[in-house]
């Protein structure tokens, strides 16, 4: 059934758009550029649409801070965004926090979606709201989708702290490789140094 045929046929109360309430078998990913009226940042896990909720500070300038450091670190051709939903399955179009594309990944203008092999890393920063998603059904299905790096990062003490995972080829499940809590030093996906103190000042 399409985003269309669900407001149609589904009733809900008058203070509610239709597509509020997911169609019997679920919405499916291409349904998110058609819903009308649709708030920005919305995402479809397992068929439901799942809503943003008001940003914290130390979500924000975590992301901000993080977005400019690896956009400094990343090698031509690779691509930083985000707020950007990726296709993961028929039924799964998250919006990780930030993404790091591959050197296939379109570039133009048009693009609303990724599919999940553009994506080389997956980026989430966890807010009280979204700790269960962020911890556990988000990683899930990106490393089904064949995502190779995800990295949580979540506060402590107020500093950010990052769980870094990569994906193992031999189970197709995520291996942590590193909690790092003031320096993030890697090589892979690429080449990066980064003092994560710096990315946040409570």
């Amino acid at each position: 059934m399409t985003a269309e045929a669900a407001t149609r046929n589904t009733e809900a109360p008058s203070s509610l758009p239709h597509w509020a309430f997911p169609p019997p078998q679920g919405y499916v990913a291409e349904d998110l550029d058609h819903i009308p009226g649709l708030p920005a940042h919305t995402q479809l896990i397992d068929g439901s649409l799942v809503f943003a909720r008001p940003q914290q500070r130390f979500h924000h300038d975590v992301i901000f801070g993080l977005h400019r450091a690896l956009a400094d670190a990343a090698p031509d051709p690779l691509q930083v965004c985000q707020e950007m939903t990726v296709k993961l399955a028929p039924m799964q179009r998250p919006e990780p926090d930030l993404i790091v594309l591959g050197p296939e990944a379109p570039s133009d203008e048009g693009v609303s979606c990724y599919q999940a092999e553009d994506v080389i890393l997956a980026v989430e920063v966890v807010s009280p709201d979204s700790v269960v998603r962020d911890r556990k059904r988000k990683p899930t299905l990106y490393a089904e989708a064949g995502i190779p790096h995800f990295w949580r990062i979540e506060e402590a003490g107020g500093r950010p702290v990052v769980y870094v995972y990569e994906i193992d080829p031999a189970t197709g499940v995520y291996v942590g490789t590193g909690i790092h809590h003031d320096r993030l030093k890697l090589t892979l996906p690429f080449d990066l140094d980064i003092d994560l103190t710096t990315l946040y000042t409570a």
